[in-house]
């Protein structure tokens, strides 16, 4: 296993807190640390041969999320033309590098990934990606996704986040995630989504049926997720109404294992398999930019 990255490593300061990012492998966030504790969890022993593999950080997923099916196999999608064409779960930007601009003052940083010869076999669209990490302060970090249409046709894309923040396996029935009013759905093997059962306002993260279940939101303008840890000493905000973003279309909650020390709350802007399905496709028109936006937030509990 490579424990070591290929390149560089671009780090963002803001008082306490300190974000790592790899541009160069899928303009992934790697870590947040807010006084040297991991807010979003990095493995020590990364295998950096395949750092898109890597169960850590901030995968960004685009032009599709999740998994797509045709026939029954997965990473296929059908065109309007009926032309089936191959493209990985989750899209290929985590496996693509990304241009890097950092801000002046050393708090944020903008990626950009643009389609290429290669990019087009399975994706035949003209396009340019841009995410954005900014510490606002040291407790707050907004991440901005956006997508332009720099070619001639209508360009469809669903985008999301996999954020794996930091939580030791044995603190998950004390911590509490506590949602939005919101609709539960899950994907069939067939790839097909499930009909929409009435969801919780608030579960305990060792309930094993919210893994890998998609909150669908109820609303454009939700309330605040909220990440309840005691057993960390902190609180975790997703704000998903922020001004000028599309709205977000659901938050997908996963964990790979028992004793995986991460728990993932996933901001996404459709379901997978929307190419197909139309739960939160969206059509891009030419020369056109849309933007989706959030802002994380690390209170500290009282003791």
């Amino acid at each position: 296993m490579n424990a070591q990255p290929q390149q560089d490593i671009l780090t963002l300061t803001h008082g306490a807190s300190t974000l790592r990012i790899a541009p160069w492998a899928g303009g992934r966030l790697l870590s947040w640390q807010l006084d040297g504790q991991p807010v979003i969890v990095w493995p020590e022993n990364a295998n950096w041969a395949q750092p898109a593999r890597v169960r850590g950080g901030n995968p960004l997923l685009f032009p599709f999320l999740g998994r797509h099916f045709v026939d029954g196999k997965i990473g296929r999608w059908r065109d309007a033309n009926g032309v089936v064409r191959d493209l990985p779960m989750h899209g290929f930007a985590r496996d693509l590098p990304f241009a890097a601009q950092p801000d002046a003052d050393g708090h944020g940083l903008r990626m950009t990934l643009v389609d290429t010869e290669a990019t087009r076999v399975g994706y035949p669209f003209a396009f340019r990606f841009e995410a954005a990490y900014r510490l606002i302060d040291e407790h707050t970090l907004e991440v901005t996704l956006s997508a332009t249409n720099t070619g001639t046709e209508p360009m469809p894309w669903y985008a999301g986040h996999h954020f794996y923040f930091a939580l030791p396996h044995a603190q998950r029935a004390q911590t509490t995630l506590e949602l939005p009013p919101s609709e539960r759905r899950y994907q069939l093997p067939d790839g097909s989504i499930s009909t929409p059962e009435p969801g919780a306002p608030e579960y305990r993260l060792d309930d094993a049926s919210i893994i890998d279940r998609f909150h669908v939101l109820r609303s454009t303008s939700p309330a605040p997720v909220r990440l309840h840890a005691p057993g960390l000493g902190r609180e975790i905000t997703i704000d998903l109404n922020c001004a000028d973003s599309l709205p977000w279309y659901a938050v997908t909650t996963w964990t790979e294992a028992p004793d995986s020390d991460f728990y993932c709350v996933e901001p996404w802007l459709g379901l997978p398999d929307a190419i197909h399905n139309g739960l939160g496709l969206r059509w891009l028109a030419p020369g056109n930019t849309e933007t989706a936006t959030l802002r994380i937030g690390v209170k500290t509990l009282a003791a």
